[in-house]
């Protein structure tokens, strides 16, 4: 058998495998106390770090089953509106919005400049929970950037420069060949100079949705909308 019509054959079988799962019977019930109006805080910054320091002790907890709470699903637009999604890490947030690094080059970034409007998904679904934001992007001050860059761990400043991220490649080999040649410019210990096209972006809410998971399909959906320097607290139907 060729080398093509294994991979076919094995494509095949991974889709009937998957065609065999009975996606309509497929749900959970959420067993877990709700969610009213005045249990919340009075703005999403205050409610946000409640919730994110319970989801932190779920990750830290050796019997938890949520893993990297800071995980948020990043979504932007083209200018012509056309939408992507990717996973990125929250590395700090306060009252003037929500902090993810990345590279400026990449796809992402390209759309912020494009199209400043983002949403944010925390999906903390082991705790039936999920944070949901939308609001404008900017880059953070390069001081603020600098600072963040040397936090991380040496490994991952010189992946900063050696990923042209969201650009196509030959091949793993010249990715981990790029990795290589830095690690022998800038050995453990030296340090690494943080890259030109590599920074932080903002994101600055204008809605933060509160989603807690009820029986029955009912969930709490709670939405904070800004409305000048206050905040509306709205309930959602489900």
């Amino acid at each position: 058998m060729r080398q093509d019509d294994r991979v076919t054959e094995s494509r095949a079988t991974a889709t009937e495998s998957a065609a065999a799962v009975d996606l309509a019977a497929m749900r959970a019930q959420y067993l877990v106390d709700g969610m009213t109006e005045t249990d919340v805080a009075a703005d999403p910054f205050e409610q946000f770090g409640r919730w994110f320091q319970q989801a932190a002790a779920q990750a830290a907890d050796p019997a938890g089953v949520l893993a990297e709470p800071n995980a948020m699903v990043v979504s932007t637009a083209d200018g012509q509106g056309r939408p992507s999604s990717r996973t990125v890490l929250l590395k700090g947030f306060d009252r003037h919005g929500f902090v993810f690094f990345t590279n400026y080059e990449s796809r992402k970034a390209r759309e912020i400049a494009a199209n400043p409007h983002v949403s944010l998904l925390f999906p903390w679904h082991p705790i039936a929970r999920q944070v949901i934001v939308t609001g404008t992007a900017e880059r953070t001050g390069r001081d603020e950037t600098v600072r963040y860059f040397r936090s991380r761990p040496h490994g991952s400043q010189l992946g900063a420069w050696a990923s042209a991220q969201s650009s196509v490649i030959a091949s793993r080999e010249e990715l981990d060949a790029a990795y290589a040649e830095l690690a022998a410019r800038y050995p453990e210990g030296e340090q690494v100079p943080a890259p030109p096209h590599w920074g932080g972006f903002r994101v600055a809410p204008e809605t933060v949705e509160f989603w807690q998971g009820r029986s029955n399909r009912l969930h709490d959906r709670l939405r904070y909308t800004r409305e000048g320097a206050s905040w509306t607290l709205h309930r959602l139907s489900p």
